[in-house]
């Protein structure tokens, strides 16, 4: 099985520190700091880098399950937006919200539907945020 890496290097204290987070395999490195993370500033945060794998597997599982069933999706766009809240004294990441909207030609929208939910509950980053609530709201376009 293939095991992936990312790294992480954090300077100075929680609130005016920096940070950048680096991907192992395009070698790409995005800063991120507090108010990144709690506000508006600029620079990514843990929260979004969840969101990006969430919405990319989902799409994977997705389009693999399509497949499977004999179907060619043209498209599947997916946004994930997870949430960050104060809870018992600390943060907590709560929930993970998908939005995907896909073209898949000559397909039955209830079949479309039975087959997101299918996704949605066997992603393995699904699975591995499994303690969050996760919804789904799948669009099928022409």
């Amino acid at each position: 099985m293939k095991t992936n890496k990312a790294h992480a290097n954090w300077q100075g204290n929680l609130k005016k520190g920096i940070g950048t987070v680096k991907l192992n395999e395009s070698g790409k490195e995005v800063a991120y700091n507090f108010s990144s993370r709690f506000e508006d500033g600029k620079g990514t945060n843990p929260e979004e880098l969840i969101a990006a794998a969430h919405a990319g597997c989902f799409s994977m599982a997705f389009s693999g399950l399509l497949t499977e069933e004999g179907y060619e999706p043209k498209s599947i766009d997916t946004t994930a937006k997870v949430t960050i809240e104060k809870a018992d004294g600390g943060f907590k990441i709560s929930k993970s919200e998908l939005t995907t909207e896909a073209v898949v030609p000559d397909i039955d929208k209830n079949i479309f539907k039975e087959l997101a939910a299918k996704a949605k509950e066997n992603c393995p980053v699904s699975q591995a945020l499994s303690s969050l609530e996760i919804t789904l709201e799948a669009s099928l376009k022409e």
